[in-house]
C-alpha cells in the first residue's frame, strides 16, 4: 500500500537531500533559526498525521508539541540513516499512539454494526456500487477527502488506528504490529474489518455516485 502523506517536494532529489543535511548540521550546532525552520516546514504535514490518529485538533496539537520536544532531545541519536522527515514522522506516530494509550479510556464501541450484512446464501444483504479504491486512493482526491476523513473518524479507535497506519501512513503490516504492540495476524484482521466498515459508511455516497 503506497504511503500517501503529502510531500511538497521530491525528497529524493539531490538538492532536497543537501538542504536536509544542511538543516541537520545547523540543528546539531544549536542554531535557533534552524529549530524554527524545522517546525515551520514540517508542522502542517505532521499535524495532519497526528490528527488522523488521535481524531481531534486539540489532541493533535499536543502530539506535535510532544513530538518536537522528543525530537530535539534525541537529535544527538539521529545518525542520518533515514530522511529527516521520515524520522520526524515516526516520532509523531509514536507520540500519537502514546496519546491514545494515556487517554481516559472508555469501552470501545463494537464495529459489528458497521460491517456489511449477509444473506443466508452468503451474498451481501445490501448492494454496493462498484468501488475499487482503498482509503488512501480516495484521500488523494480533493473532492472526496473530507468525506472519507469524516467516515474514518467514525470507526472505533483500534480499527481506525490500524487503517490510518496501513492505508494512509503507508506502514507495512509488520511495522504496524510493532508500533501497536500486537501480532501481524491481529493487524490483518482489524484492517480487513476496518476497510469493510468504511465501505459500509461510504455506501450511501457511492450509491449516489459521489465518489
Amino acid at each position: 500500500m503506497p504511503q500517501t502523506v503529502d510531500h511538497d517536494q521530491d525528497e529524493t532529489r539531490p538538492d532536497v537531500i543537501a538542504d536536509d543535511s544542511r538543516l541537520l548540521a545547523r540543528l546539531r550546532a544549536g542554531d535557533d533559526a534552524a529549530y524554527e525552520e524545522l517546525v515551520r516546514t514540517y508542522s502542517p504535514r505532521l499535524l495532519a498525521v497526528a490528527r488522523r490518529i488521535v481524531g481531534t485538533d486539540e489532541d493533535a496539537r499536543d502530539v506535535i508539541q510532544d513530538a518536537f520536544m522528543n525530537a530535539f532531545r534525541s537529535l544527538k541519536n539521529f545518525h542520518g540513516d533515514a530522511r529527516l522527515s521520515t524520522w520526524l514522522h515516526r516520532i509523531v506516530v509514536n507520540s500519537a499512539l502514546m496519546k491514545l494509550r494515556t487517554r481516559k479510556r472508555k469501552p470501545e464501541e463494537s464495529i459489528e454494526p458497521l460491517l456489511p450484512a449477509f444473506l443466508a446464501d452468503g451474498h451481501y444483504a445490501e448492494k454496493f456500487s462498484a468501488w475499487g479504491e482503498q482509503a488512501d486512493a480516495a484521500l488523494s482526491r480533493s473532492e472526496t477527502r473530507e468525506l472519507v476523513r469524516r467516515r474514518i473518524d467514525e470507526l472505533p479507535e483500534s480499527f481506525r488506528t490500524v487503517l490510518v497506519l496501513r492505508d494512509i501512513e503507508g506502514l507495512d503490516t509488520e511495522e504496524t504490529a510493532r508500533v501497536l504492540d500486537t501480532t501481524t495476524n491481529a493487524v490483518k484482521i482489524r484492517l480487513h474489518r476496518a476497510r469493510a466498515a468504511l465501505r459500509t459508511l461510504l455506501a450511501p455516497h457511492l450509491g449516489r455516485g459521489e465518489l
